[in-house]
C-alpha cells in the first residue's frame, strides 16, 4: 500500500533560487538587490528659529534613519536656513526621510541632490609636529592650512570632498593624529538648479501652516 502524497521525491523537487536569513526565511535575489543601501544627500530648507534642529533630529531617532551626518546654518535669506543630510538607506527608506521631513512644519522645501551636486566639508586635523617640514608637506599637497602650530603639535584645515577628507586624514595618521573634528557634508546643485526651493506649491502650503501654527500658540 502506497503511503504519502503523490509527487516527485524530495531530491527531484525544484529548489528556490537565494539565501536564507537568521528567521530561516528564503530571501528573494531581486528584492534584496532592489533595496540595496546607498548614501545620498538630501537638502531640506527650513524656517530659521530655534527648535527646528531639535524637530528634525528627534524625527531621525524616533525612525531610526541611518544618518552619517547633518549640518545646518543660515542662507541668504535671514529667516531661512539650510540643513545638508546625508543618508546611507535602501531607497524606500530615503523617500520615507524626505515624505517624514515634509511633515514637519519648519520644513519648508525638501530635496534629494543629484550625485553630481557640490558636496564639501571641512577637516581639522591636529598632529604631533616632530617633523614639521614633512607636515606642512602633506598639508600643501591636500591644499590645507596651517590654523595652529606649537613646538609639540600643528593643527591643519582641509576643505574638500567626503574622500579627499578621508585620504588627508590618513596620510596624516604617519605623524600621529592627537584629534580631528569633522564638519559633515554641505552641498548645492550646480549651476542654476535650485538646492532646495522656496518658491513651489508645497513651500506656500507649508509656510502658511507654519504661520497658521505660530498664530494659534501665540493666542492660546
Amino acid at each position: 500500500m502506497k503511503r504519502g502524497l503523490d509527487g516527485p521525491a524530495p531530491e527531484e523537487r525544484p529548489t528556490p533560487a537565494g539565501r536564507r536569513n537568521k528567521q530561516g526565511i528564503r530571501i528573494d535575489p531581486e528584492v534584496e538587490v532592489t533595496h540595496a543601501p546607498r548614501r545620498t544627500v538630501i537638502s531640506a530648507l527650513v524656517e530659521h528659529e530655534p527648535g527646528v534642529l531639535s524637530d528634525v533630529s528627534g524625527l531621525f531617532s524616533r525612525r531610526q534613519f541611518n544618518i552619517e551626518s547633518l549640518t545646518v546654518g543660515p542662507t541668504e535669506d535671514e529667516d531661512r536656513a539650510r540643513m545638508t543630510i546625508v543618508v546611507e538607506e535602501t531607497d524606500p527608506g530615503i523617500d520615507q526621510v524626505e515624505k517624514q521631513l515634509r511633515k514637519l512644519v519648519p520644513v519648508i522645501s525638501v530635496r534629494e541632490l543629484e550625485p553630481d551636486a557640490m558636496r564639501r566639508e571641512l577637516a581639522l586635523i591636529k598632529v604631533e609636529a616632530d617633523r614639521p617640514d614633512q607636515v606642512a608637506a602633506v598639508a600643501d599637497m591636500y591644499d590645507g592650512n596651517t590654523v595652529d602650530s606649537s613646538p609639540e603639535t600643528a593643527t591643519i584645515e582641509v576643505t574638500g570632498a567626503r574622500q579627499k577628507i578621508e585620504a588627508a586624514i590618513d596620510t596624516f595618521s604617519q605623524f600621529g593624529i592627537r584629534e580631528i573634528s569633522r564638519t559633515g557634508t554641505t552641498a548645492l546643485a550646480r549651476g542654476t538648479d535650485q538646492t532646495a526651493a522656496s518658491g513651489t506649491a508645497q513651500s506656500a502650503d507649508q509656510a502658511n501652516q507654519h504661520r497658521h501654527h505660530t498664530q494659534t500658540a501665540d493666542d492660546d
